[in-house]
C-alpha cells in the first residue's frame, strides 16, 4: 500500500542539546507548530512521495545507513507524527487547511501574527522595543520625535526581515520617511514567501496593530478586483501569517497613528504573466495618482538569500559577503534611477541566483510610481546572518 506524500515544507538543520535536528516549517501557515526531526527520520520522511511502499523505505534506509533495517512500526510511527501534526497530504491537513482557511475568511481583521512572537505585543512594551531599534547600534542614531508637515514621501523600499536581526535598518529608512509627512494611504506591496502561481494577492481586511487597527481601503481594493484577470482572494489565507506587510504596518501604527489607510497587496508568481501583471499595476497606478499628493508606495523587501540555509553549497565568508553586496549595489543602482525594468533584468541576469526574495515587490513597487519618482537615496544596506547558516541582505531607499 502507497504511502501518503509529505506536503511541501521547509526545511533546515537546527542544533539543540548538541545534537543536530532537521526542523520543518510549514510556509503555507497551516501547521502551528515546527517539526524537529532526526536525521534518521527526516530522511524517511522525505522517501514520501505518494507512491512509495513499506518495503522500499526499508531497502533505501538500509543502503543509506550501513545495512541497519528499519521496522515497519518505526516508519509508522514517524507517518502518525507527521500526520497528525499536518505534515502529510492526508484528510486530516484538509481538514486543518479547510479549517484554518474558513476561521481567517469570517474574521474582520487581520490578526497581528508575529505579535509577541517576533516583537513585543503589547503597546507600550513595543514602543519601548522600537524606540530602542533608532538607537542601538548600527542605527541612525536618533528617535523619531517629530514628523514632517509636508507631504509624504512618494516610495519607501524597507525591509521585511525581523526586527530583532534588521531592525535598526528599518529605523534608517522610516526615519526620513516619517520626516517628510503623514500618508493618508498607502500601497503596501509584500511577499508571499510561498510563491503562489496568482500574480497578486489581495485582502479586505483590516490589519490590526499592537497600536491598533490600521483600516484596508475598501473603495481601492474593489477598484483593484476588476482589474484582476484571476481571483485574488483564492490564496488570500497566505496574507494570515506572511510578515513582509505585518511589520510595514507596525511601523507605519507606531510613528503615524492609525489614521490613514493601506492597499495591502502580497506578490505571487510572475511567470509567464505579464500581460496581467501589466493590467494590474496600470490600475494600481491610476488609483495611485487619484488619491493625490497624500499618498504614497511601501515595498516591504529583502533582498539575496544565500548560504546552505538557502539550498546553497558552501559556507558563508567575506568573500562570498562582498559578492553578494557587489550584486546587490548592481541592482540597486537601477531601483535608485526608478527604472522597474532594468531593476528586474539586472536581478534576473543570472537566473536570481541570489533568490532576491522582495524583487517582484520593488518591481511593483517602482512600476506604479513610474513618472512620479527619480533620484532615489541609498539610506542603508546591509545584511544578517541566518542561524542555520547563510546571510539575508536588504536595504533603505526613499523617493521624495
Amino acid at each position: 500500500m502507497a504511502l501518503p506524500a509529505l506536503r511541501n515544507l521547509d526545511a533546515f538543520p537546527v542544533e539543540q542539546d548538541g545534537y543536530t535536528f532537521i526542523c520543518l516549517r510549514d510556509p503555507e501557515g497551516y501547521m502551528d507548530e515546527h517539526i524537529l526531526l532526526s536525521p534518521q527520520a527526516f530522511f524517511i520522511a522525505c522517501l514520501l512521495d505518494g507512491k512509495i511502499e513499506i518495503p522500499q523505505i526499508q531497502e533505501a534506509f538500509s543502503r543509506e545507513f550501513e545495512g541497519i533495517l528499519v521496522s515497519p512500526d518505526d516508519i509508522f510511527k514517524i507517518i502518525n507524527q507527521l500526520d497528525h501534526l499536518g505534515a502529510l497530504m492526508t484528510e486530516n491537513y484538509l481538514h486543518m487547511k479547510r479549517k484554518v482557511e474558513s476561521d481567517f475568511r469570517n474574521l474582520p481583521v487581520r490578526p497581528a501574527y508575529f505579535a509577541g512572537k517576533s516583537y513585543p505585543d503589547k503597546a507600550a512594551d513595543l514602543k519601548v522595543f522600537l524606540d530602542g531599534l533608532f538607537t542601538k547600534e548600527g542605527g541612525p542614531g536618533e528617535k523619531a520625535v517629530s514628523g514632517g508637515a509636508g507631504n509624504p514621501a512618494r516610495l519607501l523600499i524597507a525591509p521585511h526581515i525581523d526586527f530583532l536581526r534588521g531592525g535598526h535598518s528599518y529605523a534608517h529608512g522610516y526615519l526620513d520617511y516619517f520626516k517628510h509627512g503623514k500618508p493618508e494611504t498607502v500601497f503596501i506591496f509584500g511577499v508571499a514567501h510561498w510563491a503562489p502561481p496568482a500574480p497578486f494577492i489581495l485582502t479586505r481586511k483590516n490589519f490590526e496593530t499592537p497600536f491598533g487597527v490600521i483600516e484596508t481601503d475598501l473603495e481601492i481594493v474593489t477598484r483593484l478586483e476588476t482589474a484582476c484577470d484571476w481571483d485574488p482572494y483564492e490564496y488570500e489565507t497566505i496574507h494570515r501569517m506572511e510578515h513582509s506587510i505585518e511589520f510595514q504596518t507596525v511601523m507605519l501604527s507606531y510613528l503615524f497613528g492609525n489614521n490613514m489607510k493601506i492597499v495591502p497587496v502580497l506578490c505571487g508568481s510572475f511567470l509567464n504573466q505579464q500581460e496581467a501583471i501589466t493590467k494590474f499595476l496600470n490600475a494600481c497606478r491610476e488609483l495611485l495618482e487619484l488619491r493625490g499628493e497624500k499618498a504614497s508606495v511601501i515595498a516591504g523587501a529583502d533582498l539575496a538569500h544565500v548560504g546552505r540555509r538557502f539550498g546553497d553549497d558552501f559556507d558563508i565568508d567575506r568573500r562570498i559577503v562582498n559578492q553578494v553586496e557587489s550584486r546587490d549595489r548592481e541592482d540597486l543602482t537601477h531601483a535608485l534611477a526608478g527604472n522597474a525594468d532594468l531593476f528586474y533584468e539586472s536581478v534576473m541576469k543570472d537566473e536570481n541566483s541570489r533568490r532576491v526574495c522582495g524583487l517582484n515587490a520593488i518591481y511593483s513597487a517602482l512600476k506604479i510610481s513610474d513618472g512620479k519618482i527619480s533620484g532615489g537615496k541609498l539610506l542603508h544596506y546591509g545584511y544578517a546572518p541566518d542561524p542555520s547558516g547563510g546571510i539575508v541582505s536588504f536595504a533603505n531607499i526613499l523617493f521624495k
